[in-house]
């Protein structure tokens, strides 16, 4: 049997065994791809991968696959990545762990030559693992600060609340949907495989990843200034109805054409120049090793995790039976509002407290208190289309606000209109903040390392738009770790 086949043989066998290992993650990845208008794109990275091996056969054959034991550090950072992001309910961390795993797997089994001739579409499927959703809010502001001297210069009357504009006879949202992040994201695994295939000069390459980004978001801006002129000039539903059949892959390929055109003089590399030189990578590398013991070695590297997980998994705070809202000097309980009814979601909580506060002035605060005894996938503090806004709920973000007693604020609105504030406190272990991502390290260390496991969010909101309620009743109510220590039973 040659080397070829073997190593091939190999190489599957591991591979397959760890998607089974991985099963949840791997379907997860699927569920994005397939459901996520913003990560469509994913399902083409597969077979681009797939197709930049095929056009380097020739040259692959040329080479002799060897074990290489020194890949196993990127099996061993990879499956690290997978138990950081499932210690601290990350479901980035834990997809590019998995694809980095596979990544190392092919170092391992393959060796060092076969991984240099591989090394763009090794890297390349790092674009399978969905990221950017964090994109989403600068671009709203991009957009927004697009269309407002445009909508100015065609002479619609206009002003702007954070995401949404007022323009002549109508409200628009700039949700994050319209931010163009997903047309940003998709263009950037676009504009990197062009840039491998077209470019031979760095220097081009990143003026054109540059041009990758800029184009599509001054594009999306011009095309959501174009759909509120069209309101204007139409009416709304004939405006939106235009902007649906346009705004999709159709947008995505005009502004790829774009892009294309924009770069096609600058080519300056073949389509037929190899990919790399095979007479480059003959050399016997150092650290060989058998390609049983390769095999081996990576399935014992890649166990060693999810076991680790398991180890850990069992870690629960015990919580009390039964937790009350607090009494607050100076305030007492009056029913919650059913003009504007708006409460935070926590799916998974298990504890889940709501309620309203006056005061003798007659202000109103409401507040909630959400307790976990433990997280995992599907039961998070934090986690998306949950906490103060949920998926596709009827209120959505105007825009931050400056902290209130080291919270988070957002002011927020609903059809009406109605607008509310909102401030947000978390205690995860011994930490109270209001950063959502010290939230994660906090909840992975406690996992890991032991440690309060009870995790504790807190919302104070008031209607209208004025924070000074909020502020009094803090005052009356005192520290906020207190609050969360004695929902969680831990005072």
């Amino acid at each position: 049997m040659s080397a070829w086949r073997r190593h091939g043989i190999a190489l599957a066998f591991v591979s397959a065994l760890i998607l089974l290992t991985f099963r949840s993650d791997v379907g997860d990845l699927a569920h994005i791809w397939w459901n996520s208008t913003t990560f469509g794109h994913c399902l083409f990275i597969g077979p681009v991968v797939a197709w930049l091996v095929w056009q380097r056969r020739g040259d692959l054959a040329q080479l002799t696959p060897t074990g290489w034991w020194p890949g196993l550090a990127l099996v061993a950072i990879g499956g690290f990545g997978w138990l950081m992001g499932d210690a601290a309910s990350v479901g980035f961390a834990r997809q590019l762990g998995l694809v980095i795993m596979l990544q190392g797997a092919v170092v391992t089994i393959l060796g060092p030559n076969v991984a240099r001739g591989l090394l763009f579409p090794l890297a390349y499927a790092v674009f399978l693992v969905p990221f950017g959703e964090g994109l989403e809010p600068p671009l709203q502001v991009i957009t927004v600060g697009i269309v407002m001297p445009l909508l100015h210069l065609v002479g619609v009357p206009a002003v702007v609340d954070g995401v949404l504009i007022h323009a002549g006879r109508y409200y628009f949202e700039v949700a994050e949907a319209c931010s163009g992040a997903k047309f940003v994201i998709a263009m950037v695994a676009f504009g990197v495989l062009v840039a491998n295939l077209c470019f031979v000069s760095w220097k081009r390459r990143a003026v054109f990843l540059v041009v990758s980004v800029v184009v599509p978001v001054i594009a999306n801006g011009v095309r959501a200034f174009g759909t509120i002129w069209a309101a204007d000039l139409t009416s709304v539903e004939a405006a939106t109805g235009l902007d649906h059949i346009v705004y999709g892959w159709v947008f995505f390929a005009l502004v790829m054409a774009g892009v294309l055109a924009i770069g096609w003089r600058w080519f300056d590399r073949a389509p037929d120049d190899p990919a790399f030189d095979p007479a480059r990578l003959q050399a016997m590398p150092r650290h060989r090793t058998d390609l049983l013991v390769a095999t081996a070695l990576v399935l014992a590297t890649v166990a060693l995790f999810p076991a680790w997980s398991a180890a850990v998994a069992g870690r629960v705070q015990p919580l009390p039976a039964h937790i009350d809202l607090p009494e607050i000097r100076g305030w007492h309980r009056v029913p919650v509002s059913t003009a504007a009814p708006w409460m935070p979601y926590y799916p998974g909580a298990d504890h889940y407290l709501f309620g309203r506060y006056a005061d003798a002035s007659g202000a109103t605060v409401d507040i909630g208190i959400v307790v976990f005894g433990s997280q995992r996938e599907g039961k998070e503090l934090i986690a998306y289309g949950t906490g103060v806004l949920r998926q596709e709920d009827r209120w959505v973000r105007v825009a931050d606000l400056p902290d209130i007693a080291r919270g988070s604020a957002m002011r927020i609105t609903a059809p009406g209109p109605v607008e509310r504030i909102v401030a947000t406190w978390y205690r995860v272990g011994d930490v109270t903040t209001q950063d959502e991502t010290l939230v994660k390290i906090e909840t992975m260390k406690a996992r890991l390392l032991g440690g309060p496991q009870r995790a504790v969010a807190i919302h104070l909101s008031v209607e209208g738009a004025d924070p000074r309620p909020i502020t009094r009743l803090l005052a009356a109510l005192g520290p906020i770790d207190a609050v969360a220590d004695t929902a969680a039973g831990m005072r």
